[in-house]
């Protein structure tokens, strides 16, 4: 039965086999979603008890029950296809929402129409005052399209001490807490279901904002995240996802000539860290860096029609501000400048 509301929000939880993660985080989604807002659990083909338990302790929540797992990408995009609100809520099942943390971002949509989407604060759950890795004060990318957040460079996560706590524009917003208006989700194609998991929110983010749409950070929203709930960040599938899919971000959003220039650097410089996997006597890792590149290969052949559309689509390059112009591995390892704050602005 499909959840039918006149509220304006849905705060979507996408749920696959998370007993123990609703059993954490369920109450502050319940306690902290407010007034014209659904909290919607969208359960992922799961075989443990996880409808059971909602149904048992949270029968208020609504539920959107799909008979397999479709991954994040996929199982998004199909509940967003299905839920009818004006604004989502992408809320990944290991974030902990706090007082208010929907106040700004919904004043930010309301006040400018440009905006599409927007990014809380997000805090480490098991750190609360430090940043989270996957978001902390929002994302960008560097020439050669690594991504990194205000707060978090490669592995160095700050501490959040209110330096950047003021308005930005983004170029990409976290996954674990992305508000978005769902004409603009439908409207760019949602995620790419290929990537199943990691850094589809980055593609996303790439189309919205090469399409004339703005992602802006709200710093007085705070949400706390844990990461890794699903993958740890020392798994070799994790490391597996992230290189191909990356390679498949650019492939399908960087115009020429660009690309070629940009992928031929990324050829050398991900070379250079599987045989840094290697000498660390982790050849799974090694293995999962040369697979990324061997499935990057396969796979953009399929993308050659999907990338056309996006060019043509494009109606505004993206600006130094949003794509830095600089190597963030030449920032980070060369010059030794471990914040964001240090990085050329």
């Amino acid at each position: 039965m499909h959840p039918t509301t006149h509220a304006e929000v849905a705060v979507v939880v996408l749920n696959w086999n998370g007993r123990k993660l609703l059993e954490s985080f369920l109450p502050s989604w319940v306690q902290y979603t407010p007034e014209g807002a659904d909290l919607i659990i969208v359960d992922n083909g799961s075989t443990d008890d996880s409808l059971a338990f909602v149904r048992e302790h949270y029968p208020e929540v609504k539920l959107l029950p799909f008979s397999e797992n479709y991954g994040f990408a996929a199982g998004y995009n199909k509940a967003i296809a299905e839920l009818d609100y004006p604004t989502v809520v992408l809320l990944n099942s290991d974030v902990e929402l706090t007082a208010g943390w929907l106040d700004e971002p919904l004043r930010l949509l309301a006040s400018d129409p440009t905006i599409a989407a927007v990014q809380p604060t997000i805090r480490a759950q098991r750190s609360p005052k430090d940043f989270e890795y996957a978001g902390a004060a929002g994302g960008y990318i560097d020439a050669l399209g690594y991504p990194f957040c205000r707060g978090r460079l490669f592995g160095t996560i700050e501490e959040d001490k209110g330096q950047y706590a003021s308005p930005a524009e983004l170029f990409w917003a976290s996954g674990a807490c992305l508000i978005i208006r769902r004409d603009v989700y439908l409207e760019v194609g949602g995620l790419d279901t290929v990537f199943f998991a990691h850094q589809e929110e980055i593609d996303l983010c790439w189309r919205i904002n090469a399409r004339g749409h703005r992602i802006v950070f709200a710093p007085t929203s705070v949400v706390y995240h844990v990461g890794g709930a699903s993958l740890s960040a020392e798994s070799p599938r994790k490391l597996f996802l992230n290189f191909r899919n990356n390679l498949l971000m650019i492939y399908k959003n960087l115009p020429a000539p660009s690309l070629s220039r940009v992928l031929l650097c990324r050829f050398f410089l991900d070379l250079l860290a599987a045989l840094i996997y290697l000498v660390r006597l982790k050849p799974r890792h090694c293995y999962a860096v040369l697979e990324g590149w061997r499935c990057f290969m396969i796979k953009r052949l399929r993308y050659e029609e999907v990338r056309r559309e996006n060019l043509a689509k494009t109606v505004r390059p993206l600006a130094p501000h949003l794509r830095k112009p600089y190597s963030l591995l030449v920032e980070y390892y060369l010059r030794g400048r471990r914040r964001y704050s240090d990085l050329p602005q």
